[in-house]
């Protein structure tokens, strides 16, 4: 039976739950960091929850915080620069103090916890509503009696339950790419309660930073008349990395720059272009949106160098609408879950992906027919209009009944 929860009239939260801890440098964590910051800035009273396991063992002010560990605050600054996030948005880090996560049961599980003990008994007297790509935490949400949103961005193979998917209170299910949503369907999720909508841009991609971008120039390149070529994004296999590496081998007098991965995935490429004598390529880590931005406008062309495979048909264009909103010329590989894309004037070239001479060869002729403008490009610019995260958030939300919709606040 499906629990209903009394006292409506407290519920007032959009609750947005995040399983893993805060900041770090992932796609996905970018993306529902972004969402929440979308729907607070649409007026809703948007609550980003999230596990906190900074505290290694319990004592009395654990202890405290274990009583009332629901605290809605402001948004700490480390967390706003990292994402670029505004002041509307509140987080409720979740404390999960040792033994929480040290020992493989489900019973010390953090996500267990959140979904188990956190969730019915402090989160959900004041929710309105859940969204999160955490399916334990929807389940939980709606067994408890809460309306709830789910979003899906990989494939996976396990079949959802019958009496969830059902349930009415499952609003609706959101995905960013067609094989995701038919791979969902197929594993029993109703076709009417799934969605395909894109993911969004970060407005400070838009905003023209030329001081900024000069000062990436002067930083990279070793003279004026130097091109620079920057990829922003994971940094794997699969993501074209490595085809990157080979273009730039084949291009000497061009700067190529890589903003993004994790320390070792830095310290692995560093490695490599070492050992293959490429000396015109800079991984520079993971940079903070405030500094990508114009990282992105400082650059003659972005590269989208993703390869084929498996990834490429679910590959969600999150890092491209960024590079859509910088207003650079882009050069980007054919992938399935960007053909809708190739009928738009936003993106300079295209070539097949896993050919680094294709993409040399188109990337030399961009370079050539588009000029750098420090205004940018205005197609790219106006397209990525229509994909603001707020647009996002909105078109979400008109598929949840009027009467599950949290309170706009005044």
């Amino acid at each position: 039976m499906f629990k209903t929860l009394k006292n409506p009239n407290f519920k007032k939260h959009y609750i947005f739950f995040i399983s893993e801890e805060l900041p770090q440098p992932e796609a996905h964590l970018v993306q529902s960091t972004n969402a929440a910051n979308a729907a607070a800035n649409l007026g809703y009273s948007t609550v980003l929850v999230y596990p906190d396991k900074g505290s290694k063992a319990i004592n009395l002010v654990n202890l405290v915080n274990l009583v009332r560990p629901f605290q809605p605050r402001q948004t700490p600054t480390e967390l706003i620069k990292y994402y670029n996030l505004h002041d509307k948005l509140k987080v409720a880090p979740l404390p999960m103090p040792w033994p929480i996560d040290h020992f493989r049961s489900k019973f010390t599980d953090s996500n267990t916890i959140a979904s188990k003990y956190y969730l019915p008994f402090h989160i959900l007297p004041t929710t309105k509503l859940v969204h999160s790509r955490n399916w334990n935490f929807v389940k939980a949400a709606i067994k408890n009696g809460v309306p709830a949103i789910y979003e899906h961005h990989h494939h996976e193979d396990k079949p959802f339950e019958p009496e969830i998917v059902a349930n009415p209170l499952l609003q609706i299910a959101v995905t960013v790419v067609d094989t995701i949503r038919e791979s969902m369907i197929k594993n029993g999720m109703p076709p009417e309660k799934v969605i395909k909508l894109h993911n969004g841009f970060n407005r400070l991609f838009m905003e023209r930073q030329p001081e900024k971008a000069a000062e990436w120039r002067q930083k990279l390149l070793q003279n004026d008349s130097q091109k620079l070529v920057v990829y922003a994004g994971a940094l794997q296999q699969f993501k074209g990395i490595d085809v990157l590496i080979d273009v730039a081998q084949e291009m000497p007098n061009v700067q190529f720059a890589c903003a993004g991965g994790k320390p070792t995935e830095v310290e692995y490429y560093q490695q490599l272009v070492k050992e293959k004598q490429v000396n015109n390529i800079k991984f520079l880590g993971y940079i903070l949106h405030h500094e990508l931005a114009s990282l992105l406008q400082a650059a003659d062309v972005l590269a989208h160098p993703h390869c084929s495979g498996k990834a490429a048909s679910f590959t969600s264009p999150l890092k491209l609408f960024d590079y859509f909103a910088s207003g650079t010329p882009i050069v980007s590989t054919e992938i399935p879950s960007l053909v809708e894309f190739q009928d738009t004037q936003a993106i300079a070239a295209w070539c097949e992906p896993d050919n680094p001479s294709k993409f040399t060869e188109n990337l030399k002729r961009v370079l050539e027919t588009h000029p750098r403008k420090i205004e940018g490009y205005p197609d790219s610019i106006e397209f990525v209009k229509q994909f603001s995260w707020e647009n996002r958030a909105a078109k979400i939300l008109s598929y949840v009944d009027k009467s599950l919709l949290p309170p706009i606040l005044a």
